[in-house]
């Protein structure tokens, strides 16, 4: 690729390198993600705030390098010092914080340019990022679907090169669920490994913060930048991180993999599965040793993932929800108002699952090294449901594209999705590849191995050429 043409999807390294050697300059990559910006975000509408003048900080830690002058989107749920965050939502339309979240503080200190806050479901609370205060998303691969949420700005972002990478939030599967649809990378790292300060909270127990790029060495990149323990955040995991690139490139070969079936799986599209099939004997060519187990047992994990999920967003939203109802969009209202139901009981018996899964799935990983099933059980809905039945066509599709993500927001394990190809309609399908607690380095090494393998990732949505 001649980097002077089409700077703006190039990947991290690339970038750098055509810095470095001086036939790329800085303001060239700016500028050439603003012009993305300008000719598709009025049709895509990814962001709710662009930023001007984007500028570089200057990198200040020599770890975070790799990030300088790389253009970043923010989704609009982490604070921004100066910039609007608006969450998606009424309440906090014209709110301006006073400091960044630490994740954006990590960002800048790397020299990392904010392209602007990424759209995002109201609240993090749907995956649809069908937001009724700052309009809808669009799917970048055909504008008549959702790009998935609640990161879905995020993720339409970086397919289309406003952003070479972006910063998401992932709680049922905010992040993987938007990368599968729009064809892009998207890592959950484990519970605790990057800090939620400075984050608008959906649920204090399972939100995460991860990376979205087109690339899962660009992800690995974000992720080295990001993780880390933070004192001040109670839930932050005093865990050493790896190097998330040392070993990166050395495959598979030996793997223990494990293949997901069962009834809760079959009741997938066979589109998908077929595709998911064809990813499990790519890993069977790198050398990985393949068994098939039956993981229907998650489908309780998914189920206490969404009790938890609208409860802990009724209790910290509660004095909103108690004054101004009518603020919240109407499928948000309904989650929220369905979670202040929930008795203790039922709340007690999810955490009692929670805890159980946990066990479960670690003595699960002293017998295999990954996990392959689907990000998500379909390709792409239509946005069109939201017209007719808004409230109920949302609320629905949040059970439905959370089956599979969800377990590991309630477990807390690392979980990437990757683009392991198409449907028959050319929309992007998602490969979810899951680990030990905190083996994000395994499944980052097992997704570049697949990536490289197969160049899935290195398609681009025909807008994005137009």
């Amino acid at each position: 690729m001649d980097c002077m043409d089409a700077p703006h999807l190039l990947s991290i390294e690339e970038a750098s390198a055509a810095i470095r050697d001086g036939t790329l300059s800085s303001r060239a990559l700016a500028e050439a993600c603003s012009r993305q910006i300008e000719r598709l975000n009025p049709a895509l509408n990814a962001f709710i705030t662009v930023c001007d003048n984007v500028i570089a900080s200057g990198a200040k830690h020599r770890v975070a390098m790799t990030l300088e002058n790389m253009p970043i989107a923010i989704k609009d749920l982490f604070e921004t010092k100066g910039i609007r965050t608006t969450v998606g939502s009424l309440f906090f339309k014209d709110y301006i914080p006073d400091e960044d979240a630490v994740a954006v503080q990590k960002v800048k200190a790397a020299g990392a340019v904010v392209m602007g806050k990424t759209n995002t479901h109201e609240i993090a609370l749907g995956v649809t990022t069908v937001n009724p205060h700052f309009g809808t998303c669009h799917n970048p691969w055909d504008t008549a679907r959702v790009p998935g949420g609640s990161s879905g700005g995020s993720a339409v972002a970086v397919a289309t090169g406003m952003s070479l990478v972006a910063l998401g939030t992932d709680t049922g599967g905010s992040i993987r669920i938007p990368a599968s649809l729009c064809g892009v990378v998207g890592l959950k790292p484990a519970f605790g490994r990057v800090s939620t300060r400075g984050v608008f909270p959906l649920s204090w127990n399972l939100d995460h913060v991860g990376p979205l790029a087109r690339s899962v060495r660009d992800a690995a990149i974000l992720l080295q930048v990001i993780a880390g323990y933070d004192s001040d955040d109670p839930t932050s995991a005093n865990v050493p991180v790896d190097d998330y690139l040392s070993a990166i490139e050395e495959g598979v070969k030996g793997w223990r993999v494990a293949y997901a079936t069962g009834g809760y799986f079959d009741e997938a599209d066979p589109e998908v599965l077929d595709t998911i099939q064809n990813a499990m004997k790519v890993f069977e060519e790198l050398g990985a040793k393949i068994e098939k187990v039956d993981m229907s047992f998650l489908r309780e994990a998914a189920l206490a993932n969404s009790l938890m999920t609208p409860a802990d967003g009724a209790a910290f939203h509660r004095e909103r929800l108690a004054e101004h109802p009518e603020w919240f969009g109407a499928d948000v209202r309904q989650r929220l108002e369905t979670g202040r139901n929930f008795t203790s009981t039922e709340y007690i018996l999810a955490r009692r699952t929670q805890t159980e899964m946990k066990r479960r799935l670690g003595k699960f990983f002293e017998q295999y090294d990954i996990l392959l099933l689907p990000t998500t059980p379909i390709p792409a809905p239509f946005i069109e449901g939201n017209e007719s039945t808004p409230k109920e066509y949302a609320v629905e599709q949040a059970r439905r594209l959370t089956r599979f993500t969800a377990p590991f927001n309630l477990t807390g394990l690392p979980a990437i999705s990757i683009p392991c190809g198409f449907s028959k309609d050319g929309l992007p399908i998602g490969l979810q590849i899951v680990s030990w607690e905190w083996g994000e380095a395994s499944v980052l090494r097992a997704a570049r191995s697949y990536e490289h393998e197969t160049g899935w990732g290195a398609r681009r949505p025909p807008i994005v050429e137009e």
